[in-house]
């Protein structure tokens, strides 16, 4: 992978998040290829109260102060996993949430992780079952994404024009709720659903 598609994620994590609509993640995980077409992401950074790095560097998020590049994989609610594309130079924390997409390739390996009843459309519609689908989990942490090696690859696309992309308030999250820092492909059916974080203030 040329530096030159590194280079895209220096940039502040809402110019990087709606770059990255239309890019592919490639899993080799389990020996099983699974493709995934981005269409729904999320900016965080370290000034941000909803980052996991707004409070500093920790075991658990170091690999957000790292390169850009790499792959930020978090466990949440004892049941979840969530990956995220490290951004910006290194030393700042910061990284896109991918938060849906449309399997493109190996959708029978996917359908096999997902279960028999999940729709077609739906086996990547949201960041936990985005990373089922691909087959991650916390012991993909810290793999780089541009290494031709990895077995988890991001793969650039053409940046989507803007009156392709559709902007909002991130989902499910109580700190800085009203930031328009999520992102998605206008007319998507695999985008996740809006849902509003019960602690967070009501948006006018």
């Amino acid at each position: 992978m040329s530096s030159a598609a590194r280079d895209v994620l220096l940039g502040h994590a809402t110019q990087v998040a709606p770059r990255l609509l239309g890019a592919v993640v490639e899993s080799y995980l389990g020996g099983q290829r699974v493709a995934v077409r981005i269409v729904e992401t999320e900016a965080y950074r370290q000034d941000d109260p909803a980052s996991h790095t707004f409070r500093g560097p920790t075991s658990r998020n170091r690999v957000m102060f790292g390169p850009p590049g790499h792959a930020y994989v978090y466990f949440t609610y004892g049941m979840h996993h969530c990956l995220n594309v490290v951004c910006e130079p290194e030393g700042v924390g910061a990284a896109v949430l991918l938060r849906a997409g449309e399997v493109i390739e190996g959708a029978g390996t996917a359908q096999a992780r997902r279960g028999p009843r999940v729709r077609t459309d739906a086996l990547a519609a949201g960041p936990a079952r985005l990373t089922q689908s691909l087959g991650i989990d916390r012991s993909h942490d810290g793999l780089d994404l541009f290494d031709a090696g990895s077995p988890l690859r991001l793969h650039l696309g053409p940046a989507v024009p803007d009156d392709g992309i559709a902007v909002g308030p991130r989902v499910g999250i109580r700190h800085a709720a009203d930031k328009g820092w999520r992102f998605w492909l206008t007319g998507e059916p695999t985008v996740s659903r809006y849902t509003r974080h019960p602690g967070a203030p009501r948006l006018p």
